[in-house]
């Protein structure tokens, strides 16, 4: 008789995907596109559910759909350059940037405002951080249970009750929108919900996914794709529902902080002005939370992912890669998100490419004649990007600072648009490639 899942493990397996989306990242961005869009906040929130939500979800269904990794997702571009995307963006949403990142922001909006904000506190913090990140890493086959069962619930429960006191209890009325809002707020909403890195965090943990289905005996394809479907799905709503209820806090705040405060300052705001001085540890809490499941999700992806390639163990990997996010984060939030943003903006274009383009297989003779070039002309354009957003911004030259969309961190669209369009008509030119087999 073939094994299925229970729906309660159904609905722990999307607890686990939402839970492993939201970080720190995610409950901050959207304070600040809801405080500074004013009376056009929902216009900017769908132009942020469309990248934050749409993309991510998508990209766990592609990956559904292939059964496997980026890897295998990246297939069409050849086996190489597949394997090359495929380190580059474990590498990167994993102990470059992403794992550390999680450690710092968690002790820097929940921890640091309580303990003092120090390096030796810093210290302190990552090693119990990571030691905890890497005793549930170790165990990827209770993953459902350790994160599914326990540790989502929790996270979901803290996020609820934020949600639920800011639709009951709002601080105040919005501001008037800035300018940018009032001239582009789709787009802005837009680009803000780009810049969560949602997408490249789908694409390494949609693995993770596919893997606590099988922990739990389930080994037919097709409902491993069904099941990693709906996890995503359940996944998509819960996002949606905590972005909206964090962009009516934001724009009911206006009374509290001004609309250049970053989301950490108007998230503290709004907890000690509903919850009094017991707000800040229920906010350390909440982004501890949201920090730590993000972390293990990342490095059990990593881990296995790397498993794959290199001649060491998953539990060898766990404990290097959890001990390097650990150095690295010790950099400081600033430095990290200061090396990090450039080389991202870099990587996500074809991300965002391939994730796209790998629901049009069918559409194509040869689909690698559509995704290479795509790839390297929105891998060419992110990196032009990369440099805009890093110190090294005047080595661009001025005709490419200013292309189409390029304030919007979007130059890359038209002209991957244009190359698309070309390959396509190239492709039903050449039709199907020939095999030709040699007779000995």
């Amino acid at each position: 008789m073939m094994k299925r899942l229970t729906t309660r493990d159904i609905f722990a397996l999307g607890f686990m995907t939402f839970a492993l989306f939201v970080g720190a990242g995610n409950i901050i961005f959207p304070p600040m596109v809801g405080i500074q869009s004013g009376e056009h906040v929902w216009v900017s929130a769908l132009g942020f559910l469309l990248t934050a939500v749409g993309l991510p979800v998508m990209t766990v269904i592609a990956l559904a759909r292939v059964g496997g990794g980026v890897d295998t997702l990246s297939s069409p571009m050849g086996k190489a350059a597949g394997v090359v995307l495929a380190f580059v963006c474990y590498l990167a949403v994993g102990p470059l940037f992403a794992t550390p990142r999680t450690a710092t922001v968690s002790f820097a909006v929940g921890i640091g405002p309580l303990v003092g904000d120090n390096a030796l506190a810093l210290q302190i913090y990552s090693v119990i951080y990571f030691c905890i990140v890497i005793f549930v890493s170790l165990f990827p086959g209770k993953l459902l249970d350790t994160v599914g069962h326990f540790l989502a619930p929790i996270k979901i429960i803290a996020l609820a009750v934020l949600g639920i006191a800011a639709l009951l209890w709002p601080a105040g009325s919005h501001l008037p929108a800035t300018d940018v809002y009032q001239q582009a707020a789709f787009s802005n909403g837009f680009v803000n919900g780009y810049l969560t890195m949602d997408t490249l965090g789908a694409l390494v943990f949609g693995i993770v996914i596919v893997n606590a289905a099988r922990s739990r005996g389930i080994e037919n394809s097709k409902l491993l794709t069904r099941y990693t479907v709906l996890a995503g799905i359940i996944a998509g709503v819960g996002l949606t529902l905590v972005y909206l209820s964090l962009f009516k806090l934001g724009s009911d705040s206006g009374s509290l902080v001004s609309q250049s405060s970053n989301g950490a300052m108007i998230l503290h705001a709004y907890v000690q002005h509903t919850f009094g001085s017991g707000g800040s540890i229920f906010l350390g809490v909440l982004i501890l939370l949201a920090c730590m499941v993000t972390a293990i999700g990342l490095t059990c992806a990593c881990a296995e992912f790397f498993a794959q390639y290199l001649p060491l163990s998953y539990k060898a990997l766990v404990i290097i890669l959890s001990l390097f996010a650990m150095i690295i984060s010790n950099l400081g939030l600033t430095h990290l998100i200061a090396i990090s943003i450039p080389v991202l903006t870099a990587i996500y274009p074809p991300c965002i490419v391939l994730v796209v383009l790998s629901f049009t297989l069918g559409w194509w003779q040869e689909a690698g004649r559509i995704i290479k070039p795509a790839m390297v002309v929105s891998l060419v354009f992110g990196i032009i990007d990369g440099f805009k957003a890093s110190n090294l911004k005047d080595w661009v030259p001025v005709s490419l600072q200013h292309l189409p969309l390029s304030e919007q961190n979007l130059s890359w669209l038209p002209p991957v648009l244009v190359v698309i369009i070309i390959a396509a008509i190239i492709d039903r030119m050449k039709g199907k490639a020939v095999s030709v087999k040699t007779s000995a």
